[in-house]
């Protein structure tokens, strides 16, 4: 059983007593520790997360100006595209002129060739009818 007595008293001040050293020594610096490893962390954290936004928009960012570019090139290789197509034709049509201009040339070489041809032949008709007849007749229409 237990009684109550001056050691009860005298228990009770030394337990008080070392509550209190203790919680000056020990309890107050492990609090003061753990608090401010809290801190820390969470300035760790705060900074982790600027970090992450930081790290998002300068990805955007760089998203954007590739797409900017990427647009950039696109008109520039379509600008290219059209700079081709345009001197391709334009080249097209001066060959084509020259074959046309040549052809020409050459038909109205043909032509002439053909009139003179056309004028030998008629000049000749009379004598080529002559000797036909003659071959025909089997004798000669010299007279």
């Amino acid at each position: 059983m237990i009684t109550l007595d001056v050691t009860l008293i005298v228990h009770l001040l030394i337990m008080l007593a070392m509550m209190y050293v203790l919680n000056k020594i020990l309890y107050k610096p492990i609090r003061e520790i753990l608090r401010k490893r809290q801190e820390k962390i969470d300035g760790l954290n705060n900074e982790a997360e600027k970090f992450e936004e930081n790290a998002r928009h300068r990805q955007a960012e760089v998203d954007r100006k590739m797409h900017e570019a990427s647009m950039k090139a696109k008109k520039a290789l379509d600008s290219a595209r059209g700079e081709a197509q345009a001197a391709g034709a334009e080249k097209l049509a001066v060959i084509r002129q020259e074959a046309d201009s040549e052809k020409e040339k050459q038909l109205s070489g043909l032509r002439a060739e053909i009139q003179t041809a056309r004028k030998e032949l008629k000049d000749n008709m009379a004598g080529f009818a002559r000797e036909m007849a003659g071959k025909i007749l089997g004798r000669s229409l010299e007279a």
